[in-house]
């Protein structure tokens, strides 16, 4: 973290806009945070809405002066947006081209014409992981749940031996890795690296994947041994396509923008010296809106046009990837509006001061104010958007590592017990076909797993680096 990046996120929690002292900002906290549960929970409404009427509610009960509450959230919603924002686009994109032209069929059939029946569920693993940097959760639901239903039909695999490992792999990336709205909150309201946070979070995902994935997905097969919901096996995508990407170009694609921003973090470890013109040229192409735009027009030429759609065609694709995100871009503008709010009513110090007095470590308790509101609200993004609003002071004067190594704390604790508020529940439950009691001991179960070993390895990884 820079030390002008310091200076301004202590200027923002320097002159709080109220003088409460702990005990009512506290309160204030969970007033806010309560109001936001009950509005999402048992008023259903939409998360951006009670994100906002949650913020307003926090200054309020914190004693602020509802003009200056209004103006914080203004602040942090814009802020956020125009730093987050074009990301969460490019990604949309990305991962639509990768969709619609039939790439990620191209990755899956490439991968499973080579895997052995032992293998499968370590296949699986592997497609998800890389199908799911690009594409959102539910987007990559959608994508491979055909193809783990069809492989466990047609191969007479248990369902959970095939399906844990695949929802293990997107899980993981949703949770941990950037592009994903969640992570790339977080690096913004922590002001962390993106190169580094993508590199350590890849070190956390690989052993994380493996025990969430094809190893706990042998006791699940044993608990939970239900046939394949044949009516649930939809159309893959590329059907009726006459060409799909050649899947070394596809997987170039994908990989690029991550591959970039990691080589722009290891220069910057390296080099260490911003004048260095090796520097100077990683630090663009590295930057994430540059490494996201580039594979953005790589892909409308490796997977737009290989798959032989027109321009119009490649045109449309665009279009009609950015509606489907326009929740997701509020939620997170939002989210940014509460973060902020958070902040400039000096919840900051408040939280500083608890730290010290109960001498919890900074990741654990990360970690542990996003379990609390992702078991509340059942949201993996608002778990974390909140989660690094709360702990965003704790972040001033820590290095690349530190900072990278709380997003990723907040990350895991993000994904803790998926249970009957989360939509991701709902969906797995419906696609395999599976009970409440069912989706608890195998989704729920993985989500849980996934949440714990992530912290475990994060708390390791803060001892030797």
């Amino acid at each position: 973290m820079t030390s002008l990046s310091v200076e301004m996120l202590a200027a923002d929690a320097a002159e709080p806009i109220t003088s409460a002292g702990n005990a009512q900002l506290g309160i204030a906290v969970l007033a806010g945070i309560a109001v936001i549960v009950l509005l999402i929970t048992k008023f259903k409404l939409h998360a951006f809405l009670a994100l906002t009427i949650g913020s307003l509610a926090l200054g309020a009960f914190a004693g602020a002066p509802l003009g200056k509450a209004i103006e914080s959230f203004s602040k942090g919603l814009g802020s956020t947006v125009a730093s987050v924002g074009v990301l969460i686009a490019l990604g949309a994109i990305l991962g639509k081209l990768l969709a619609d032209s039939g790439g990620g069929d191209q990755i899956v059939d490439t991968i499973l014409a080579k895997a052995s029946e032992r293998s499968m569920p370590w296949a699986m693993v592997l497609i998800a992981s890389v199908i799911g940097l690009p594409l959102f959760f539910e987007v990559g639901i959608v994508l491979l749940i055909p193809v783990v239903l069809v492989v466990a039909k047609r191969g007479n695999y248990s369902l959970m031996r095939i399906g844990i490992p695949a929802l293990a792999g997107l899980s993981v990336m949703h949770g941990l890795i950037p592009p994903h709205p969640g992570p790339l909150v977080a690096i913004d309201a922590l002001d962390a690296n993106l190169g580094v946070t993508l590199a350590l979070g890849v070190l956390v995902a690989i052993p994380t994947v493996i025990i969430a994935g094809p190893v706990f997905a042998k006791y699940a097969a044993r608990w939970v041994d239900v046939p394949v919901p044949e009516k649930m096996i939809p159309a893959r995508p590329s059907e009726d396509l006459e060409h799909r990407p050649g899947f070394g170009a596809t997987v170039f694609t994908v990989m690029l923008p991550v591959v970039l921003m990691l080589a722009n973090a290891l220069v910057e470890i390296v080099v260490d010296n911003p004048e260095n013109p090796v520097q100077k040229v990683t630090d663009v192409i590295g930057s994430p809106l540059i490494a996201l735009l580039a594979a953005v027009l790589v892909g409308l030429f490796t997977l737009g046009r290989a798959a032989g759609f027109t321009k119009e065609r490649i045109s449309s694709t665009v279009e009609k990837s950015l509606a489907p995100i326009a929740g997701v871009l509020m939620i997170v503008g939002a989210g940014g509006g509460f973060k902020q709010t958070l902040i400039d009513v000096g919840v900051g110090q408040m939280i500083l001061d608890f730290s010290e007095d109960w001498a919890i470590p900074t990741l654990l308790l990360a970690w542990l104010i996003a379990v609390a509101i992702r078991l509340a609200t059942g949201s993996a993004t608002i778990a974390t958007i909140s989660a690094a609003g709360l702990v965003a002071p704790l972040a001033a004067g820590m290095s690349s590592t530190e900072s990278a190594l709380l997003v990723l704390a907040i990350g895991a604790g993000s994904l803790f017990f998926s249970h009957v508020n989360d939509a991701g529940f709902w969906l797995v439950k419906e696609y395999f076909g599976m009970d409440v009691g069912q989706t608890v001991k195998t989704w729920s179960v993985m989500e849980t797993i996934i949440s714990v070993v992530g912290i475990v390895f994060v708390l390791l990884l803060s001892l030797v680096l």
